[in-house]
């Protein structure tokens, strides 16, 4: 998957919130596809929507173009949006509170600086196929943690 421009389909299960979590990424590029997964036994949705979007830039080379499509609109907006001005405020939001997640955030942003990045939200759970196929590599590793 070098080379070419990168889809990156990624989603994020929980079994309970928190509970046993999973992540799930398709990858495609130049006709052809790679899937990952993966999952912790107490985690958040959030945090795996972030797992999901951190593993797909963290698995291509450096320098890719990707697109990013996730039915997450706390990934989309926290990284495309509200990051800058988390950074400008020491990492509080706006009410003066901790990020959620920073470590989380921190790891995604160095991801993203390594690639030309676009990202894109989806309807989760929508009969979108990539989605679907995410949101069942999510599920599967969700369950395999609990």
């Amino acid at each position: 998957m070098n080379g070419d421009e990168i889809d990156a389909f990624t989603d994020g299960a929980c079994l309970g919130n928190p509970g046993p979590g999973g992540w799930g990424v398709l990858l495609r590029a130049g006709g052809k596809e790679r899937e990952l997964s993966g999952g912790e036994a107490a985690t958040t949705n959030n945090r795996m929507e972030l797992m999901a979007a951190i593993v797909a830039l963290e698995s291509v080379a450096a320098g890719s173009r990707v697109r990013v499509h996730a039915d997450s609109t706390y990934v989309k907006n926290g990284i495309t949006e509200w990051i800058a001005r988390w950074k400008k405020n020491g990492w509080r939001t706006a009410a003066k509170k901790p990020v959620a997640n920073v470590d989380l955030w921190q790891r995604l942003e160095a991801a993203v600086a390594g690639h030309d990045v676009s990202w894109h939200w989806i309807r989760g759970h929508n009969g979108h196929p990539e989605n679907e196929r995410a949101d069942a590599l999510a599920g599967a590793a969700a369950r395999a943690a609990a």
